[in-house]
């Protein structure tokens, strides 16, 4: 679990409760037309610019951002460092015992590749194109948040139209004046906390999570590829040193 994500996510919408409670009522802030209108319309607008199995999707990436545990990159170089050893005493075919120590899907699979026999260069492209996808896939989540994080305030900025107009139609009225001054000024707050508590650091946290994962990936490369090209193991320790 990212703990700073917790924290910040904690931390900010905390602050913003503490304020309201202390300037009036909870309830003050709670309106379902201007609710409907943000979070319905972001929704409405982020299902027309992206499909729908992407939206769906969007969640399991966004539970990268946050349960994720970050891998370390110098305990994967000290365990190739070790796997170089071993294939080196006792030959490649040696590390086929030593998969079931290894948690990372993808790492195992390079082993496994260099267990079959495969040139370091064939083995290094059919990983790149795995790490591709992968960047992909996580470059998509990141354009739905920032997305949705563009689509908010200006569905807040409808919704306070929506709130004037319904406000200027009932002036003779001042019991209406303020139901729709509340759907009015709540629409562009919610749209605010949507964008800039939610889905613009979402977004910021997917892109580094996606950087940091790919470093870890290319290193588990470089790493395999010297591994079957029989590099010694002090040279596949300071080639995968470079990364960190």
């Amino acid at each position: 679990m990212d703990i700073a994500t917790i924290v910040g996510m904690l931390l900010g919408f905390g602050l913003m409760l503490a304020a309201i409670l202390m300037g009036g009522g909870l309830m003050w802030f709670i309106n379902y037309p201007s609710i409907m209108i943000v979070f319905g319309g972001t929704i409405g607008v982020t299902l027309i610019n992206f499909p729908l199995g992407s939206v769906l999707g969007v969640m399991g990436v966004l539970k990268n951002a946050v349960f994720t545990k970050e891998t370390s990159s110098t305990e994967i170089i000290k365990k190739l460092v070790e796997f170089s050893r071993v294939a080196r005493r006792e030959g490649i075919l040696a590390l086929q015992s030593l998969t079931k120590q290894v948690d990372d899907e993808f790492l195992v699979k390079g082993i496994n590749l260099a267990i079959d026999g495969l040139e370091p260069q064939i083995i290094g492209d059919i990983m790149d194109i795995e790490i591709e996808q992968l960047e992909s896939r996580h470059k998509l989540g990141a354009e739905i948040f920032t997305a949705m994080g563009t689509y908010a305030p200006a569905m807040g900025m409808m919704g306070t139209l929506i709130g004037l107009v319904q406000m200027l139609q009932q002036m003779d009225d001042p019991s209406s004046i303020g139901p729709a001054m509340a759907v009015a000024l709540l629409t562009t707050f919610y749209g605010v906390v949507l964008a800039n508590l939610i889905c613009n650091p979402v977004a910021g946290k997917l892109k580094t999570r996606s950087t940091q994962e790919i470093l870890v990936k290319q290193l588990m490369t470089e790493g395999i590829k010297s591994i079957q090209s029989g590099d010694n193991p002090r040279i596949v320790e300071q080639k995968l040193t470079a990364f960190v």
